[in-house]
């Protein structure tokens, strides 16, 4: 399945659009404007809340959790690296997914088990802040771009400071 992903340009908090390969809104993401640690609500466009990214404080790496029915399901940890940056999505059970390349310029690539299963691109846009994604069938298309959510999330901070 293929999504464009873009960032609202005016808006208080974090608010994302994400539509589909047809064009269609699909989900929407409200981060809310005024909290401790960003916060965001990843929702259908019927308003149905499907997770809950909240920003983790007080830890050495920027950490983010994501909660589905209430409960935590996942952990987005970037990893400390000399070279380059990476990111895990840390899953339940032995299915984590190692996230590289070049979050800088949106050019990067979900790994599980060694194999690619999804790929994040800039390449084919050129206003601010919308990139495609592309992800394998049977994989878990929202914890991949709740991941994305908060890859952006964080490469922003790191570049306002």
């Amino acid at each position: 399945m293929r999504y464009m992903m873009k960032q609202k340009f005016w808006s208080f908090g974090d608010d994302f659009h994400i539509k589909d390969q047809e064009g269609r809104d699909v989900f929407f993401i409200d981060g809310k404007a005024f909290s401790w640690g960003k916060k965001l609500s990843f929702q259908d466009m019927d308003g149905n809340e499907l997770a809950f990214i909240s920003q983790k404080m007080f830890s050495l790496k920027p950490r983010f959790e994501v909660f589905c029915g209430g409960k935590k399901f996942a952990e987005v940890i970037k990893e400390w690296s000399w070279f380059k940056s990476k990111f895990t999505l840390d899953v339940p059970g032995p299915n984590d997914y190692t996230i590289a390349g070049s979050f800088w310029e949106h050019e990067y690539d979900f790994e599980r088990g060694g194999e690619s299963v999804a790929w994040v691109s800039k390449k084919y846009f050129s206003w601010t802040d919308t990139y495609g994604i592309e992800i394998v069938d049977g994989e878990d298309d929202v914890a991949i771009l709740a991941t994305c959510v908060v890859i952006d999330l964080v490469c922003h901070d790191e570049n306002n400071d």
